[in-house]
């Protein structure tokens, strides 16, 4: 039986105004992809190729020009709740406790109190965060942030993850420790997730497949897929001989996307 597809994107072009010099700025051009239920994608490529603005498309915060974005087999048209984004940015609210944070996308869902409370907490003890329910903040490291920011992104309960360089701003190993709780919480969910990087060890470390995109307008010039078990453990794959193999494989293309530029 042919797996589910979650997310898909037909040949989805987007263009921008260009005020300055007139016309239009074209970001993205042509890109189809399908993500099948379950499966983690990392998009790679050189920066301002669009990878972003590919997520912003796929959340429904940005139409496309032509072309269809899907979720679930529903066109795409604004946010939507079978979609959740990550950013770089941690955006807690200051002012709320961490549970509070993870509750906020649930009290816009109207969920009733006690359930979306007994879900923050949940989750808060899968990521790691039981202890820290109560303080805000400005109380957390860095890395603890990112966790309570992922809770909060499946508090929802999505479909669909969209994260962008979530881990982007954190130490080496902070950034470690956070890919193997994601890894394993993917797994456990079996949510689908497209993610963007810069970083090509957590690209192979995290996903099923990888796409790179080429320089802008951003196409999808390579496919790769990752032919290594334990995607759940990251930690694992990490020390798997392929890993060498795929990193140089990347790299080649990105130089020579780079080099056409």
């Amino acid at each position: 039986m042919a797996a589910t597809t979650r997310l898909e994107f037909r040949d989805v072009t987007k263009r921008f105004a260009n005020p300055r010099q007139g016309g239009f700025v074209v970001a993205v051009e042509g890109v189809s992809l399908a993500i099948a239920d379950g499966e983690v994608v990392s998009l790679i490529g050189p920066s301002g190729c669009g990878k972003s603005t590919l997520l912003n498309m796929g959340s429904g915060l940005d139409p496309a020009s032509s072309g269809e974005v899907r979720v679930d087999g529903e066109l795409v048209t604004k946010p939507n709740k079978h979609v959740a984004f990550m950013l770089q940015k941690d955006l807690l609210l200051p002012w709320r406790t961490i549970v509070e944070n993870v509750e906020l996308g649930q009290e816009i869902q109207r969920v009733a109190g006690g359930e979306r409370r007994k879900r923050a907490l949940d989750l808060l003890a899968k990521c790691r965060l039981p202890d820290f329910a109560h303080h805000y903040p400005h109380q957390l490291s860095g890395g603890m942030r990112q966790r309570a920011a992922l809770a909060r992104t499946l508090a929802v309960d999505p479909t669909v993850l969209l994260m962008d360089e979530p881990f982007s701003a954190l130490d080496a190993q902070t950034k470690m420790v956070l890919q193997q709780d994601l890894g394993r919480t993917l797994a456990d969910t079996g949510k689908t997730a497209l993610l963007i990087t810069h970083d090509l060890v957590e690209a192979v470390a995290m996903s099923d497949r990888i796409l790179v995109m080429s320089q802008r307008p951003g196409r999808i010039i390579e496919e790769i897929v990752v032919e290594i078990s334990d995607r759940d453990n990251p930690m694992r794959r990490r020390q798997h001989p392929k890993v060498a193999t795929y990193i140089v494989q990347l790299m080649n293309l990105l130089q020579i996307e780079q080099a056409a530029a």
